[in-house]
């Protein structure tokens, strides 16, 4: 579903070297590795908020590498995106927020857009939220608003950037079982980064470890957690000595 060939990308100097990475169609993939190791830098030229310095991007099969704006949009529309920092609109209610992507799309049908709304709400246990200023909510809350908006236009593809960064341990966990079982009952691809490499593994299908810009490891997770790879081994299981 989702494929990248060979893409490099530099800023001041390298962020990704020569990754090669599939996503296969319906699978919770797992992104991890040590900060500024191009993980977010990843998902943006996934969507084509970024271009690669080289290399090829596939969705679909399709290579979206060097579409136009007006193209990507069309691709984009593929794509639900939980950004790591919420991105709610504070000058939106919550059911506003979340009802944003469907109006993008065209849908001007006020009654659709209500029950689409309360759906996901009811999905992310947040029901009645839909008058609720986001300013107000806590940082859980903000995190479900987000999983809504991101998954209310039924996207093929969710990519989630840090979605249980600065929550607390068991906030943390429901967010995951909570985008698990999203996953399953839409039958979506996504793309997760997460440093928070316990609970990601509880959910995951496949995980890939970049390292110092390159992918170090790809694989399902029973063979992430059995891998002698020293960076793998250390940085999954926490050890304190070791290469990184």
């Amino acid at each position: 579903m989702l494929e990248l060939r060979g893409v490099s990308k530099a800023f001041a100097g390298p962020v990704l070297r020569d990754v090669t990475l599939q996503v296969p169609k319906g699978c919770l993939y797992g992104l991890v590795g040590p900060g500024a190791s191009g993980k977010s830098v990843l998902l943006k030229l996934l969507v084509g908020l970024l271009k690669p310095d080289a290399g090829r991007i596939l969705v679909a099969g399709e290579d979206v590498t060097d579409l136009d704006e007006i193209q990507l949009h069309r691709v984009r529309q593929r794509f639900g995106f939980l950004f790591q920092n919420y991105a709610l609109f504070d000058f939106l209610t919550v059911g506003e927020n979340i009802a944003f992507p469907l109006r993008q799309l065209g849908l001007t049908d006020e009654d659709e857009l209500v029950r689409r709304v309360a759906e996901r709400l009811q999905a992310v246990a947040l029901s009645g939220f839909e008058a609720r200023a986001p300013g107000g909510l806590s940082g859980g809350q903000k995190k479900r608003v987000g999983v809504a908006r991101a998954t209310v236009t039924r996207a093929e593809v969710v990519l989630y950037d840090e979605p249980a960064a600065g929550l607390d341990p068991v906030t943390s966990q429901k967010i995951f079982d909570l985008l698990a079982r999203e996953q399953r009952e839409a039958g979506a691809t996504v793309l997760m980064v997460s440093s928070d490499v316990a609970r990601l593994l509880t959910v995951t299908d496949r995980v890939g470890m970049l390292y110092k810009g390159r992918l170090i490891f790809d694989g399902t997770t029973e063979e992430a957690l059995g891998s002698r790879h020293p960076v793998v081994k250390q940085f999954l299981h926490g050890e304190p000595d070791g290469p990184i």
